[in-house]
């Protein structure tokens, strides 16, 4: 996994450019594996990249709502499920929400998840290593893991400052 973006954006970093460099990522990564990107695939990415935060389900429908009519609950789902099988977007699980990714990474990959519990914000580092370490202690005891999903919560460097 390569972190060409920073752990988290600066306060005044250009957003516009970040989405579009997203997007961008997104497009290849469906054209490399031969997926499609649909519209309904893009405007759910769309939603999750209009900040750094992760959102809910139906804050992710709340956001597409504010420009397009209202789509069904499972058509957001279906297209969640999409973009995480495609490692384009993380499931935050102690949030129940979906954070977009522009890492180039597989699904696969293991990261761990920095939140701040200041601004919100959730920041994405590689955890391999520390995957590796559980991986082999839950194993000793008989527990075959099948999903690991590191969650710190804490205070980002922009909000100590």
């Amino acid at each position: 996994m390569s972190l060409a973006k920073p752990t988290f954006p600066a306060p005044g970093h250009d957003h516009g450019r970040c989405t579009a460099d997203a997007i961008r990522h997104a497009e290849r990564v469906c054209a490399k594996r031969a997926q499609k990107f649909t519209p309904i695939r893009r405007q759910v990415l769309e939603a999750l990249l209009s900040s750094h935060r992760p959102l809910g389900a139906y804050e992710v429908i709340e956001e597409l709502a504010r420009s397009k009519p209202r789509p069904a609950p499972i058509t957001v789902y279906r297209a969640l499920d999409f973009l995480m099988e495609n490692g384009l977007v993380h499931r935050i699980e102690s949030r129940n929400a979906f954070l977009a990714c522009a890492h180039d990474h597989d699904a696969a990959a293991m990261v761990a998840f920095l939140i701040c519990e200041r601004c919100g914000l959730v920041g994405e580092v590689p955890a391999a290593p520390l995957a590796q370490s559980l991986n082999v202690s839950a194993r000793t005891t008989g527990f075959t893991p099948k999903m690991s999903v590191v969650e710190i919560t804490g205070i980002c460097a922009h909000c100590q400052n």
